[in-house]
């Protein structure tokens, strides 16, 4: 955590511990504030195997993580949290990433990015009254569907933001959020200095669905480059007849500089669409996801949850520089509790439609009881010479608790 966030979060735990104490009326629930707040306790243990059609060798992965932490209750609009992360590698028959600082790797073996370390997860002090929470430290930021704002919770260690953040919910169905955000503390347990703001507003009382708007603005400190972007989202479904129609849109356009004294500012656009079908429990879909680019820059979304978008494989967290456009159909239902999908992707490039390969995820979860859950899940990607990349094969099976 950086020396300013240190500073936020401690003043705002002397004010807070400031007001019990003066305030006669709070002093009685002190003990309360501590003994009636919320223990934080998961362990999740999991395997990932990785084969790639190149000279490395496969990778197999065993991990373990173990989260503890503890939230107090409310007393006086205050509660504090804190959060640690423990991940435990069982071997080190997969290879490093290499952006992670940590080092448990294989020389020449495919990669999994789940380096193994002991981290401060979260560590926060938020304050609410009258439909305002203030909420200041290590956080955890999550906007709409985590396409350009999210905590990539599938990785072992979570991405987190040291952040002062303001929510409004004064209104009914509206939110506003925003957020100062002077660090980064991403899932290879790096410290990316940050001078952002994120800003995101949403309203839920339309009967066809749910509107938001936000704006998003990076400066990274080290390089001072920067990244805006500007967006509109929209999602819903409608109830007709036996089913239900199910659709969203988003657009958004970015400019970006690569802080080079003199560096013209470049710009992006994005753009999403997805409709389909719920009937008899099953949700079929179909969606095409646009991220611009003209061969020298593309829309980028450096701090989403990317795993989630554009195949598991991770073959395109980084926008190619001629862009990407995804075509995709899903399929959804349950079975006897098991959640059940199968997609399929077609990826090509927005600049000359170069043809950029294909991939095929299924996935089987299922929750036991309150606290359990387990799955396997499965990626397929197919590349092509135009691609410039190698066919991969990855393999998830995992069991989780949560307390």
């Amino acid at each position: 955590m950086t020396h300013s966030m240190k500073k936020a979060l401690l003043a705002s735990a002397i004010t807070a511990s400031s007001l019990l104490a003066a305030n006669p009326a709070y002093s009685f629930s002190f003990n309360e504030f501590v003994k009636e707040g919320d223990l934080i306790a998961q362990l999740r243990g999991r395997s990932e195997s990785v084969t790639q059609d190149n000279t490395k060798e496969d990778a197999s992965a065993q991990t373990v993580r173990a989260r503890i932490g503890y939230e107090t209750a409310d007393i006086a609009g205050f509660k504090v949290l804190t959060e640690f992360d423990h991940v435990e590698a069982l071997g080190e028959d997969y290879g490093k990433h290499p952006n992670t600082r940590i080092e448990p790797s294989a020389d020449n073996t495919s990669v999994v990015a789940d380096p193994a370390t002991t981290d401060i997860n979260r560590a926060q002090v938020s304050y609410s009254l009258d439909g305002i929470t203030a909420t200041a430290g290590r956080q955890r930021i999550i906007f709409d569907n985590a396409r350009f704002i999210g905590n990539v919770g599938w990785r072992q260690n979570e991405q987190t933001f040291d952040a002062l953040r303001l929510d409004y919910t004064g209104i009914d169905k509206l939110k506003v959020s925003y957020a100062f955000v002077d660090q980064v503390n991403d899932i290879f347990f790096r410290d990316v200095d940050t001078s952002s703001h994120f800003l995101n507003a949403s309203y839920s009382g339309l009967a066809a669905g749910k509107i938001s708007t936000y704006g998003y603005l990076l400066k990274f400190d080290d390089s001072e480059a920067t990244n805006n972007t500007f967006g509109l989202r929209f999602k819903g479904k409608t109830a007709l007849d036996s089913l239900d129609l199910l659709y969203t849109a988003e657009v958004a356009t970015q400019t970006a500089n690569n802080g080079n004294d003199g560096a013209e500012a470049t710009d992006a656009s994005y753009s999403f669409l997805e409709g389909g079908i719920k009937v008899s429990g099953i949700s079929l879909l179909a969606g095409y996801e646009k991220l611009g680019g003209d061969g020298d820059y593309s829309f980028t979304t450096p701090h989403a949850t990317g795993h989630a978008f554009n195949g598991w494989t991770d073959q395109f967290l980084g926008t190619p520089t001629k862009g990407l456009q995804d075509v995709y159909a899903k399929a959804v239902t349950k079975v006897a509790g098991v959640k059940l999908l199968a997609m399929y992707h077609d990826f090509s490039s927005d600049k000359d439609g170069d043809d950029l390969g294909s991939e095929i995820n299924l996935l089987a979860a299922k929750k036991f009881a309150k606290n359990y859950s387990a799955g396997v899940k499965y990626a397929n990607y197919s590349a092509t010479d135009e691609s410039g990349k190698v066919d991969t094969d990855k393999l998830w099976i995992w069991a989780e608790a949560k307390f």
